[in-house]
């Protein structure tokens, strides 16, 4: 089954795997070493991340080290940019009316 960018990212657990990762590769045991679940758990984690393509595998020597996909983390990027913009829209409106008020009370 092919899973989509946002149900990796719903789980806590995932995302956090994603931050570990941005920072450097690291391989499945360093990685469940940070989580207190099994590393069979963790390795659940990583196959739907990988299946997402969020992240993907690097075979290093006899290691298998996992690296942030970050074309797909510009996906998710691109998707939350439409609601940043409505957000920042909505913060100036906030100032305007907010120093329309202080200009009034003076």
């Amino acid at each position: 089954m092919r899973r989509d960018i946002f149900q990796a990212i719903a789980d806590p657990t995932r995302r956090a795997i994603i931050s570990l990762i941005a920072l450097q590769a690291m391989t499945p045991n360093a990685i469940a070493e940070n989580f207190n679940s099994t590393r069979q758990a963790v390795s659940k984690h990583l196959r739907i991340l990988t299946e997402c393509e969020l992240v993907k595998q690097e075979q290093k020597g006899r290691e298998i080290y996992y690296i942030l996909e970050i074309q797909k983390m510009k996906e998710i990027d691109k998707w939350l940019e439409q609601y940043r913009k409505i957000w920042e829209s909505r913060f100036n409106q906030l100032d305007n009316l907010l120093s329309t008020i202080k200009k009034t009370k003076k």
